[in-house]
């Protein structure tokens, strides 16, 4: 679909099955007035290493661990077509116009012949000349030469502004067919491993270790690498060949440029050459240059009629002479404006070409792409310009685009193309901001005009101020957030990263905390990627706070959950605020009426917290109970849990240290005040087994009566405190339920299969008039009732409860009247004899807590 003519394959329109109404004549006036339908947010699901990248523009990418099924397939080779068709793409553009004659690679042929050698033996080279020497053409050369050398043919790779880890990411994609697949680092050298190609790196800017990384990685790869004397010098023990490429000689450069004019030169052009030759030290790029002059003043010295042929030349200057024949002629140009003639040349070019340089100057030497020039110069012929550049030899091809020429941009400065320097990048940012936003712009080609928009966000993030109007936004802020995520899923995450860094200082220079907060998310995402984890952890630290402060609630989510995977990586647990990295509540303190978890309380995680007449139980989430995990303890737990029940696990058996200490030492600690109700001791002794049966000594009916029968521990009726005995046997007591003890039948006698009833802990519980009771229950008169006889024994006395009905007990805890009949459980539930080895019994006097 055309950016700028919506077509019929505008998506929205259904037919509804009436006649289409007809559209009124489009008004140029009123074209802001139309209301647009909102468009979709272009998401892309992308794999990286172990990870799944959701890139989501509007609330910030989104990151999780790559389920199973979402795994692509491992990369496979292309193809002999396609790489002919991706060594094709790999070219620079072609100006548009008449096609420019080649001119021949001069003096060359002997670098050209050691080069193919060394390559077809394996071995690398280090092409090494000053800027302007010829490097690219006689790389061309090379590369056409070595086509059939190596199994995966030949490779053209640009390292301007390129790392060794992005140049491994290009020959990985320039090899393998991996669609939205990003492999991490392992994978990737595993993969490269196997690449067998001759790579041809121009415009290289790595050296040392870093170019020891690059050949360590790929060594069934032979490189030629081109570089400039200025970039640092391969390691000593790298295994490459250096060739020195240096000017031609003066008959060289005659030649050259003989063919640049496209006729034999006259004696005064040939003293001009000669001179420019040892200025220039024999650089190509000066004669060639040297050339396009001779060219321009073969045409202003032609006739008028000329110009109405090449209506691009009409704004030549007015006082020039166009006399043919005997006329005067234009002198020949200066030794000082051969040696730099960019000024010289821009002058004689069209406007359009003019105004395309003022906007390279402005982005740092990088030339928009040619589609961009009509919209920018405001031309709609403005494409032909860059046909005009690059006969000029003002531009020259870098990878996949043209930059101005080595030297140029410095000469136009000085010749007042920068004095429009912030509007021409504000222009181009505006420009750009609508162009990558547009859903027809595939990510693919914002990425090749990634150097571009970074050159306009270099000049303009600066200079960013708030904006004084609230519903008024930063350009520069703009333009990295639209062209974030298109790098991001057009994967040149380096580009990514750059305009990120621009977008936080922007943003933050702006005073937009919101935008900031998503630059902040999507640099903790991306460091996330590249297991640098406490970068990430600071990073969506920032985010999170920022989105918190803002009430941005589907923002705060995506960083929490970042968080999460974070914490998750590094195997700790983050705490923000009472809440989990994930946005989960930490597992607090429960009180005695919340709901105890289902299954009860595990041994190795409860404890129980004393203050005053009220009892607090630490339990762990839901689902934590169960008897596996019982068993396994805690380090069974955090492996086989959840992350929810890891998180909960780890905040919860922290306080449960703390507090099981607290109570502790308050409950061996020695008081002296026993006034203080919460001090006070029960009266009875500790439980410890008797001499002549099993029962338990504390159980006895009256202080060293070694007679009386043992307690038998049942549930009873809340006491006084609203506390309850224990049992092994939850039924409740025959007297509670039915009202009557049966007749012949001793007072809280409790028969099961004619067995001894045994009980491991018995807990005294007080009567109404504040006496205790070996039983824990209480009569309607408030006296003591005998009981623990076994089965069997006749009782030594009948018990007055025999007869006399007792009246339903009655509770004044805070919670209101219990009913004995119903099955009693502690406010934890926490199993009979679950307690670990080592847990105490404090005592209150209020009641007992175990």
């Amino acid at each position: 679909m055309d950016p700028i003519n919506r077509g019929s394959e505008e998506y929205g329109h259904d037919d509804d099955g009436q006649a289409p109404r007809p559209r009124p004549p489009r008004d140029p006036l009123a074209a802001d007035l139309i209301q647009h339908k909102p468009v979709l947010a272009r998401t892309v699901r992308l794999v990286t290493g172990e990870f799944l990248l959701t890139v989501n523009p509007v609330d910030g990418s989104e990151i999780e661990n790559c389920p199973p099924h979402e795994r692509p397939q491992p990369p496979v080779k292309h193809g002999a077509a396609e790489r002919a068709e991706l060594a094709r793409a790999a070219q620079p553009p072609v100006p548009p116009g008449p096609a420019q004659p080649r001119l021949p690679l001069l003096e060359r042929q002997e670098e050209r012949e050691r080069l193919v050698r060394l390559l077809a033996r394996g071995r690398s080279v280090r092409l090494t000349g000053p800027s302007g020497s010829g490097r690219t053409v006689l790389l061309d050369a090379v590369a056409d030469d070595c086509a059939d050398l190596a199994p995966d043919g030949v490779v053209r790779l640009c390292g301007y502004r390129r790392t060794a880890s992005d140049l491994l990411y290009d020959l990985f994609t320039a090899v393998y067919d991996a669609p939205l697949h990003r492999p991490d680092r392992e994978e990737l050298l595993r993969l490269v491993h196997e690449i067998g190609a001759v790579v041809v790196l121009d415009d290289a800017e790595i050296g040392g270790g870093a170019l020891d990384e690059l050949l360590d990685a790929t060594p069934e790869c032979a490189f030629v690498i081109a570089a400039t004397p200025d970039i640092p010098a391969p390691s000593a023990h790298a295994l490459l060949e250096e060739v020195v490429l240096g000017g031609l000689d003066r008959s060289g450069g005659l030649e050259l440029l003989e063919r640049a004019v496209g006729r034999v030169l006259t004696e005064d052009e040939s003293n001009w050459a000669g001179d420019l030759w040892f200025e220039s030290e024999g650089l190509p790029l000066r004669f060639i240059q040297a050339g396009a002059l001779l060219r321009q003043r073969d045409r202003l010295q032609a006739s008028e009629e000329a110009f109405d042929d090449y209506g691009v030349f009409q704004e030549a200057p007015s006082d020039a002479h166009f006399e043919s024949g005997d006329g005067h002629d234009l002198p020949l140009p200066s030794l000082a404006e051969g040696a730099a003639p960019a000024a010289l040349l821009a002058s004689r070019l069209s406007d359009s070409a003019r105004a395309t340089l003022r906007f390279a100057v402005a982005l740092g030497g990088e030339v928009p792409h040619q589609a961009h020039l009509p919209a920018l110069v405001g031309d709609t012929h403005a494409d032909a310009a860059l046909a005009e550049l690059a006969a000029s030899a003002l531009v020259s091809p870098v990878g996949t685009r043209y930059r101005l020429a080595a030297g140029v941009r410095a000469q136009l400065e000085a010749s007042g193309y920068a004095d429009t320097l912030q509007e021409s990048a504000q222009t181009a940012a505006q420009h750009y901001t609508w162009w990558a936003g547009h859903p027809s712009v595939t990510p693919e080609r914002v990425c090749a005009e990634a150097e571009a928009l970074l050159a306009a966000l270099d000049v303009l993030v600066p200079v960013t101020t708030a904006p004084q109007d609230e519903e008024e936004e930063s350009v520069s802020v703009q333009l990295a957030r639209t062209a974030a995520p298109a790098f991001a899923a057009g994967l040149n995450w380096s580009a990514w990263e750059r305009v990120l860094r621009f977008g936080v200082e922007a943003s933050e220079l702006a005073e937009d905390v919101g935008e900031q907060a998503y630059f902040h998310h999507e640099l903790g995402v991306l460091a996330l990627c590249g297991h640098q984890l406490d970068r990430a952890r600071a990073e969506l630290d920032a985010s999170v706070g920022m989105r918190g402060a803002l009430a941005d609630k589907r923002g705060t989510t995506a960083g929490r959950r970042a968080l999460a995977l974070v914490a998750d990586r590094s195997g700790t647990l983050q705490i923000l605020g009472g809440r989990t990295a994930a946005g989960e509540e930490v597992p607090d303190a429960r009180h005695e009426e919340s709901m105890s978890p289902p299954g009860g309380v595990p041994a190795a995680f409860s404890a129980t917290a004393l203050s005053g007449d009220t009892v607090t139980v630490l339990a762990l989430p839901p689902g934590s109970g169960a008897p596996a995990a019982r068993r396994q303890g805690v380090a069974g737990r955090l492996v086989t849990g959840t992350r929810r029940n890891l998180v909960a696990a780890g905040a919860g058996a922290l306080l449960v240290a703390v507090l099981g200490t607290v109570v502790t030492l308050g409950a061996t600690s020695d008081h002296k005040n026993n006034d203080i109700p919460s001090e006070r001791v029960g009266v009875n002794p500790s439980a410890t087994p008797g001499s002549q049966d099993d029962s338990l000594g504390a159980d006895k009916a009256k202080k060293g009566d070694d007679s009386a029968p043992s307690a038998v521990a049942k549930p009873t009726d809340p006491g006084p405190d609203g506390t309850y005995g224990t049992s092994d046997d939850p039924t409740p007591p025959a007297e509670a339920t039915t009202g009557h003890q049966p007749s012949g039948e001793p007072s809280g006698t409790h028969t099961t299969s004619g067995k001894p009833s045994k009980s491991a802990t018995s807990k005294p519980s007080k009567s109404s008039t504040g006496k205790p009771s070996p039983t824990g229950t209480k009569t309607s008169s408030g006296s003591p009732s005998p009981t623990g006889t076994k089965t069997g024994s006749p009782s030594a006395s009948a018990s007055p409860s025999a007869t006399t009905p007792t009246a339903p007990a009655t509770s004044d805890s805070a919670s209101g009247p219990v009913s004995s009949s119903a099955p009693v459980t502690t406010s934890a539930d926490v199993p009979a004899g679950s307690a670990p080895v080592g847990t105490g019994v404090a005592t209150t006097g209020s009641g007992t807590a175990v």
